[in-house]
């Protein structure tokens, strides 16, 4: 038996994609250099890779199953949320950036920066959560 692909399960797997980018940041962003950063670096790459490919497969399995409008609809909303506070967020780090400019390093910024992508990657699951037990 097949399982049935809910869009709970496509908006979630989002968050281990943007785990992934941070951590593959992390490697990169390092001002020290380990041996192991390439094997982590490596292996961050090839799961992030093969997710989104067996994510694009669910997705597109989604797509031929029946539309719920309603959840549809959430999912509009909590993007329209979540760019009013990535908007916010960006503005506060803009400005940070722009007040502490000599003690804040890019580095320091790229950091803020996926944080902010995993975080809203959270909040927008659990919105949509949220609004499909709901039923909003």
């Amino acid at each position: 038996m097949k399982k049935k692909v809910t869009m709970r399960e496509l908006v979630g797997a989002r968050i281990v994609l943007a785990a992934c980018i941070a951590v593959y940041y992390w490697c990169w962003a390092r001002n020290d250099w380990h041996s192991y950063y390439p094997t982590i670096t490596n292996t961050v790459w090839i799961f992030a890779f093969w997710f989104y490919v067996f994510l694009s497969l669910r997705e597109k399995r989604y797509k031929k199953e029946v539309a719920d409008e309603l959840v549809v609809a959430n999912l509009r909303r909590c993007d329209a949320i979540c760019l009013k506070i990535s908007l916010i967020a960006m503005v506060c780090i803009a400005f940070l950036c722009a007040i502490v400019r000599f003690t804040v390093t890019t580095e320091v910024i790229g950091y803020l920066l996926m944080g902010l992508l995993v975080c809203l990657s959270v909040i927008r699951t659990i919105l949509f959560s949220i609004m499909d037990a709901k039923g909003v």
